[in-house]
């Protein structure tokens, strides 16, 4: 029978979260001595991708990098991926703070290039199963993926780290709508073309739903991109929202607030994050704002109001006509009027589940007592298990809830990474201890543990 050794972590995806952690793993000492893999389903690296629109930028500072907060002297750090781009001095010149999403997402696909033997990509992870021992505890997982010729694999590991991102959120009543000339935001830039078509079918109508940055920046990327589209931008709140990104509210984002955050009662912090929930959530960025009313403004000094901007409006129901319009049913909820509206395509941006990961564990939740049901995780962000349940699993951007509002976003990546890999540390010490006993009593020399599969 064929035997494996155990990994000491597998990553299931590999976006920014499990990358930093892959970096924190590599530049530990000893880290030879590690076996860690990672299990993507994108054909490559990817981040955001459908997101990526020519000049817009990070919302937050290149020094919240895989990183710098942990070691600024590391070699993956954005400066010295300026440096050996050769582009270190031009950047400086731009004195600015924040660099386009496009050349982030080129700093952290150079940094993933250097983790390429350790990432299979294109795999999607599709069962992931308890490995008992003979007294019953569960030492290990089995992770079963597919990739893309149907082909399955199974490996072994003693930790593992969910890192999957965001689902595509879509309420109803979009819901039932189907995908015909409707998309969320995180596939705008692959699907546009499709809904939007050209001229020279003439005019499109396309109604963006939502009122937070991606929405905004959808909105405006269809006034300017495609001179044949009126678009029309509907929202639920009296106005679009500036996010507040002030130093002093901005500091709930560092990682000493995580501390802060989970050390509160479960009332405790769902008050914080409420309280804050204006730096993330339904907020754009002010210069954003200010473009998309002078545009409004110019609009009418040109008298060609084309593109517009709903507020105080709810969608109560939508329909698909015989010709393969969308009629939406709204209400402007100020005045209680309702009237309805055709348009040719909708966009979403309508944000993003965080609940991926149950479905990904669900094999697992029998053996959990409820863990994953209840949300319990430590600080480490390590889900609490049963006392036989040895094996770690550690999520990473769906614990809003217990850590903050930064759990989902890259502010607290290189801290939280190197968090995990002290938690793992702590358990290969208790690991080797345990080991170490059992030889003494058994005569048995120690080794890597092997599961037959």
């Amino acid at each position: 029978m064929k035997k494996e050794t155990v990994f000491d972590l597998i990553g299931v995806g590999f976006g920014p979260s499990n990358l930093s952690l892959a970096v924190r793993l590599a530049e530990e000492s000893g880290a030879s001595n590690r076996k860690h893999c990672y299990i993507e389903r994108q054909p490559e690296f990817g981040w955001h991708r459908d997101m990526l629109l020519d000049d817009c930028r990070m919302q937050i500072s290149f020094l919240k990098d895989l990183v710098t907060q942990r070691d600024p002297t590391s070699r993956f750090t954005f400066i010295n991926y300026l440096f050996e781009r050769g582009r270190l001095n031009e950047f400086v010149n731009l004195k600015n703070f924040y660099p386009t999403r496009v050349e982030f997402h080129d700093y952290l696909s150079w940094v993933a290039q250097a983790f390429d033997d350790r990432v299979h990509y294109g795999q999607s992870v599709t069962a992931i199963e308890p490995v008992f021992e003979a007294n019953g505890d569960v030492n290990a997982l089995r992770v079963v993926s597919q990739d893309e010729d149907g082909r399955e694999w199974r490996r072994v590991t003693s930790a593992l780290s969910v890192g999957v991102g965001g689902t595509a959120r879509v309420p109803e009543p979009f819901a039932s709508l189907g995908p015909h000339n409707v998309i969320h935001s995180s596939a705008y830039l692959s699907s546009i073309e499709r809904v939007a078509g050209d001229d020279r079918n003439g005019k499109k109508r396309i109604a963006v739903i939502g009122a937070g940055q991606s929405a905004a920046e959808v909105f405006t990327d269809l006034t300017r991109r495609f001179p044949h589209v009126d678009a029309t931008l509907v929202i639920r709140a009296s106005a679009l929202k500036p996010a507040d990104d002030t130093p002093f509210v901005n500091e709930i984002f560092s990682p000493e607030f995580t501390d802060v955050v989970y050390s509160q009662t479960e009332d405790g912090r769902r008050s914080l994050i409420e309280r804050f929930r204006d730096t993330n959530y339904a907020v754009v960025d002010r210069p954003l704002i200010e473009q998309i009313y002078e545009m409004l403004y110019l609009q009418k000094v040109s008298d060609d109001t084309r593109h517009r901007l709903l507020a105080n409006t709810g969608i109560e129901n939508t329909a698909r006509r015989a010709n393969g319009e969308i009629e939406l049913t709204m209400r402007d909820m100020l005045t209680g009027h309702a009237h309805a509206e055709r348009f040719d395509a909708l966009v979403l941006a309508t944000g993003y589940r965080r609940d991926t990961h149950l479905a990904l564990l669900d094999g697992l939740a029998p053996h959990l007592d409820d863990a994953l049901a209840q949300r319990s995780v430590g600080r480490d962000y390590r889900l609490v298990t049963p006392a036989n349940f040895k094996a770690r699993i550690y999520l990473q951007g769906c614990c809003e809830e217990s850590h903050g509002l930064s759990d989902t976003l890259l502010s607290v990546l290189a801290v939280r990474s190197d968090e995990i890999a002290a938690s793992l540390a702590d358990a290969g010490q208790d690991n080797a201890a345990t080991r170490a006993a059992d030889a003494k009593q058994t005569g048995v020399s120690g080794g890597r543990v092997a599961v037959a599969l």
